[in-house]
């Protein structure tokens, strides 16, 4: 399986992939646009799984402030377990997430492993980038 993206997403998705029993992945921002996705998913899907994921990652953010009765809470990930399988969301620190989903005989410790680990190298990639111009190109020095 390969992933079918915007940009080049194909790093950070296809790791998740080699997890015994992963389905099917995703690259979205937390504001529910898909920037990438595995073959298992068409582009409708994909974009239905991106705006599903930022509803879920907000409705768990309220729901976890809630429950530590103060103002806002950030998620480090969410899972849901359904007949199905498994749902894994992780969210990075610059506006992205990552969501796989694998079938009922996934191992979810190894799933979570490698979705945190992906996650960590696309923090170490943002931090990297130089900055950007207004121009959207590196600035004049």
């Amino acid at each position: 399986m390969t992933s079918r993206a915007a940009g080049d997403t194909a790093w950070v998705l296809e790791p998740v992939l080699e997890v015994p029993h992963v389905v099917a992945a995703a690259l979205l921002t937390r504001d529910g646009l898909v920037t990438g996705y595995t073959d298992a998913l068409s582009q409708p899907s994909a974009e239905r799984v991106a705006a599903i994921t930022s509803t879920v990652q907000g409705a768990c953010r309220t729901a976890a402030a809630a429950f530590a009765d103060t103002d806002q809470a950030e998620i480090r990930q969410v899972v849901i377990e359904s007949d199905h399988g498994y749902v894994l969301i992780v969210p990075t620190d610059h506006g992205t997430c990552v969501a796989a989903y694998g079938d009922p005989e996934v191992r979810l410790d190894l799933l979570a492993h490698r979705v945190h680990s992906q996650v960590a190298r696309l923090g170490e990639k943002a931090m990297a980038a130089g900055p950007r111009g207004a121009d959207g190109g590196t600035p004049s020095a």
